[in-house]
């Protein structure tokens, strides 16, 4: 499956060149053209999924063994004191490129960066309430 209009199925076939840092016979790693820090990486798989709800769960798995190995490589090669593994999934989190795809992103004590603000519940109510809906929402009940 492949979409033709992809950016990152266009790396795949390579009609887009890419600077590759891994590779297996269903995924590939290469450097982001528009890097948080240099070494940001991202890990695609080769064929075209749109998000992680498209995902087949065994490719995620080579997907999160590829982040171990190559995420490994990119905090020794850059000199990283840690590194954040981010996956946006549609646009309203984020999502640039429709194509499932795994950030790789070395971070460095003194890099600035900064998480997003945390909020907080009502009560342990509402708190309770929510956790018990997506449970239900995850054993399929309604």
């Amino acid at each position: 499956m492949n979409n033709q209009d992809c950016i990152f199925c266009k790396i795949v076939s390579g009609e887009i060149p890419c600077f590759k840092i891994y590779e297996t016979d269903q995924i590939l790693s290469f450097l982001d053209i528009g890097p948080v820090n240099k070494g940001h990486a991202l890990i695609i798989p080769k064929e075209h999924y749109k998000n992680i709800w498209d995902l087949p769960s065994d490719l995620g798995k080579e997907i999160i063994s590829a982040a171990q190995i190559a995420g490994d490589s990119i905090v020794k090669a850059t000199g990283a004191d840690g590194l954040n593994l981010i996956m946006n999934n549609n646009e309203a989190a984020g999502q640039l490129v429709f194509h499932a795809h795994l950030h790789l992103i070395p971070r460095f004590n003194e890099d600035g960066l900064k998480h997003w603000d945390q909020s907080e519940y009502k009560n342990m109510d509402e708190a309770m309430a929510l956790a018990q809906k997506i449970e239900k929402m995850i054993k399929g009940i309604n």
